[in-house]
């Protein structure tokens, strides 16, 4: 019977390990079409304020739903909610976070980025990392479930070096976005 059990946990595990390979695989499709064809479209004038417009919302969802996760994650630190509420609304964040990236990546591409310009690439390097750690941070969900409630040092640095990197991004190429605009 634990023969069957260890069969179904690795079968679970590499199917888990496809599924994050598919992500990595799409995220980075997707940045590179979103770079090609940013620079191959003319935008009016009517169709950038739409894409800022999309942009500002997607910041919003994606940050926002960061923003949540973390603090799910200072509740649980300060022992207010149990791991598997932490979790449990973690992972319920992925969602809301890969569109608000996917929408800032999609209206980006329509904004005429200056990839001639340095904070552009700084910013363009900053999604690219985020997209990254996204994935990472999807597998670390993964194995922290799996760990049951009592989650190991290990695991809880992995996730406080993970917020530390999403936050630091998120926040450094809004940052990079808001100076830009007042040139």
């Amino acid at each position: 019977m634990s023969t069957d059990v260890g069969k179904a946990a690795a079968a679970t595990r590499s199917g888990g390990a496809v599924a994050l390979a598919l992500a990595a695989l799409s995220a980075g499709g997707f940045l590179s079409v979103a770079i090609w064809v940013s620079t191959r479209v003319q935008v009016s004038p009517e169709l950038h304020r739409l894409a800022l417009f999309v942009h500002l919302a997607a910041l919003v969802v994606g940050l926002g739903a960061v923003l949540v996760g973390d603090y799910s994650a200072l509740l649980w630190l300060t022992g207010r909610v149990s791991t598997v509420q932490m979790l449990r609304d973690i992972g319920r964040l992925h969602l809301p976070i890969w569109v608000g990236l996917a929408g800032l990546v999609g209206s980006g591409m329509l904004l005429e980025p200056q990839f001639e310009v340095f904070a552009t690439r700084v910013k363009l390097a900053l999604v690219a990392i985020l997209l990254v750690n996204g994935i990472q941070a999807m597998a670390l969900e993964r194995r922290m479930v799996a760990a049951g409630p009592r989650l190991g040092v290990a695991l809880v640095l992995r996730g406080a070096v993970t917020a530390l990197v999403s936050q630091s991004c998120w926040w450094c190429a809004m940052w990079i976005g808001f100076t830009a605009t007042q040139s």
